[in-house]
């Protein structure tokens, strides 16, 4: 049986550079499978709805963009109702909380005339998409962060941070060492191997980590606290704030959490690759000391769940019910609960909040003295 990969693909792709460089790091392989250009995932795929691979918060209802919505705008009047501001959505999927968060701001007068919208986003597919979603309004898209206009700006980050590249550490008898993907030996399949124990990776390791058990797992993502920093400069030089969403580490974890989700069940992360979403826990801690390494405050993070519902949610579901037929109104509680439940995503995810030092506590996060 021929069990030569075809031309072309994103396997053969790594195959050729395996031979050629030797193993390469998870998070070389990681940026590779989510957007190389021909190949990857997030530039040949649709990933997001019941048709795609997995279902984001905005997907499961409009509430969630909505909040956000209200979020932003009252960040806006706390900031002093600048006569211009930017709101920038990283990683904005379909446009699906874009589109729900302008029609709910719509309703604080003053907003929606100061407001410009800049999408950061790198796949052709989903920009097609993203503007379709948003037509109704004047839209700048860009790569990264580094061309954004020298403005207050405001950030929203939904399940971003968790599709960034990052390296992975794993305690051997040893010592520290790097998990890397190569071939395994008939050059049929990637599978995991360790590069020999060092000194300079114990020095990447955080200090509260690295007197741990042997198979421990360190997740780092030095392109994370990267954004993180660059969002905070912006935030520091030009005014504004940001929130991130995302599920991941409230505290330094030692645990790997490296997956990939198709048809929205596990797959195996080095199995086909380019056909899967891949992500993993955000590391909040590295994303909160970036952040104030920049001279920002840094609010939560905060469990989703308590996030909603201080912004309302029970109360916005409830006027929702009011107008809706029985089924509505099932789907209705169905994504109340799915958004805020501890069983759900009310606890495993987290939302945290950066604003100049100056600036009020943003809306539902707690005062700096009730944080225990």
């Amino acid at each position: 049986m021929n069990t030569t990969p075809k031309k072309g693909s994103l396997f053969e792709s790594f195959r050729r550079r395996i031979k050629l460089e030797g193993a390469i790091s998870v998070a070389d392989y990681m940026a590779d499978v989510l957007v190389a250009p021909t190949h990857g995932y997030y530039m040949s795929n649709e990933p997001f709805g019941l048709s795609g691979d997995f279902i984001t918060s905005p997907e499961i209802s409009q509430m969630f963009g909505e909040l956000i919505g209200f979020w932003c705008a009252d960040t806006w009047y706390n900031m002093g109702g600048p006569t211009e501001i930017h709101l920038v959505e990283m990683g904005p999927g379909r446009g699906t909380l874009m589109s729900d968060l302008m029609r709910a701001a719509a309703m604080v007068p003053g907003f929606h005339q100061t407001v410009k919208i800049n999408l950061i986003e790198v796949s052709p597919k989903l920009r097609k998409k993203q503007k379709e979603a948003l037509s109704g309004y004047d839209v700048s898209w860009h790569d990264d962060l580094t061309d954004l206009p020298k403005g207050p700006c405001i950030f929203i980050a939904n399940e971003f941070f968790d599709a960034l590249p990052f390296r992975q550490f794993e305690r051997s008898p040893k010592g520290w060492c790097e998990r890397l993907v190569t071939l395994n030996e008939n050059e049929t399949d990637l599978v995991f191997t360790l590069s020999p124990p060092s000194k300079a990776i114990e020095t990447i390791i955080p200090q509260e980590l690295i007197d741990n058990h042997e198979g421990a797992v360190v997740e780092l993502s030095s392109i994370a606290a990267n954004v993180s920093a660059q969002v905070s400069h912006h935030i520091s030089h030009y005014g504004g704030a940001a929130l991130f969403v995302d599920y991941g580490w409230e505290k330094p974890t030692a645990k790997p959490s490296l997956q990939a989700i198709r048809n929205h069940k596990k797959h195996p992360v080095l199995k086909e690759p380019g056909t899967a979403d891949i992500s993993a826990f955000v590391d909040f801690p590295t994303l909160k000391k970036s952040a104030e390494a920049n001279g920002v405050a840094v609010h939560g993070p905060v469990n989703q769940g308590d996030f909603l519902k201080n912004l309302g949610i029970e109360q916005r579901a409830e006027m929702l019910r009011l107008n809706a037929d029985k089924k509505q109104a099932i789907d209705i509680t169905a994504a109340e609960h799915r958004l805020t439940d501890p069983s759900q995503m009310g606890t495993l995810f987290k939302v945290m909040a950066l604003t100049k030092p100056d600036q009020p506590t943003p809306a539902a996060f707690p005062e700096p003295k009730e944080i225990s």
